[in-house]
């Protein structure tokens, strides 16, 4: 049900802001973030149930903590670069928002590199010498 509540609050906002656009394209910008935070933010509270049953599966496989909130941040980063590129694509500044984008993808490269270590040590082990 909720996404019924979300999708009306997105249609209502749409209706809003092509009616205002027409006279101020700055409020119509304004109306646009601002429901977009705000369904950003009633959503927080889903992702913190989700990194709970994560982090449970995470400790009864024996999985290192540092890998499981690594792999965390980098889906976190790239929720928020998305969120945030779709934000200054909606204000009409394509440019920027590949800019969010690439540095987005950039971070979570950095932040992958140990995973992507680990990984390749495992691969090696495995193999006979």
């Amino acid at each position: 049900m909720e996404i019924l509540q979300i999708v009306g609050i997105g249609l209502l906002a749409t209706v809003l802001i092509l009616v205002v656009r027409e006279q101020k394209p700055m409020f119509a910008f304004l109306i646009s973030a601002f429901v977009g935070v705000a369904i950003f933010l009633a959503l927080i509270g889903k992702i913190d149930g989700v990194v709970s049953v994560v982090e449970d599966l995470a400790d009864r496989s024996g999985i290192p903590s540092v890998y499981l909130k690594t792999m965390l941040k980098i889906i976190g980063i790239a929720y928020v670069a998305e969120f945030g590129a779709q934000i200054v694509r909606d204000a009409g500044m394509e440019s920027v928002a590949s800019k969010i984008e690439f540095a987005g993808k950039i971070l979570i490269l950095v932040m992958a590199v140990p995973i992507i270590g680990v990984i390749i040590e495992t691969v090696l082990n495995l193999l006979p010498a």
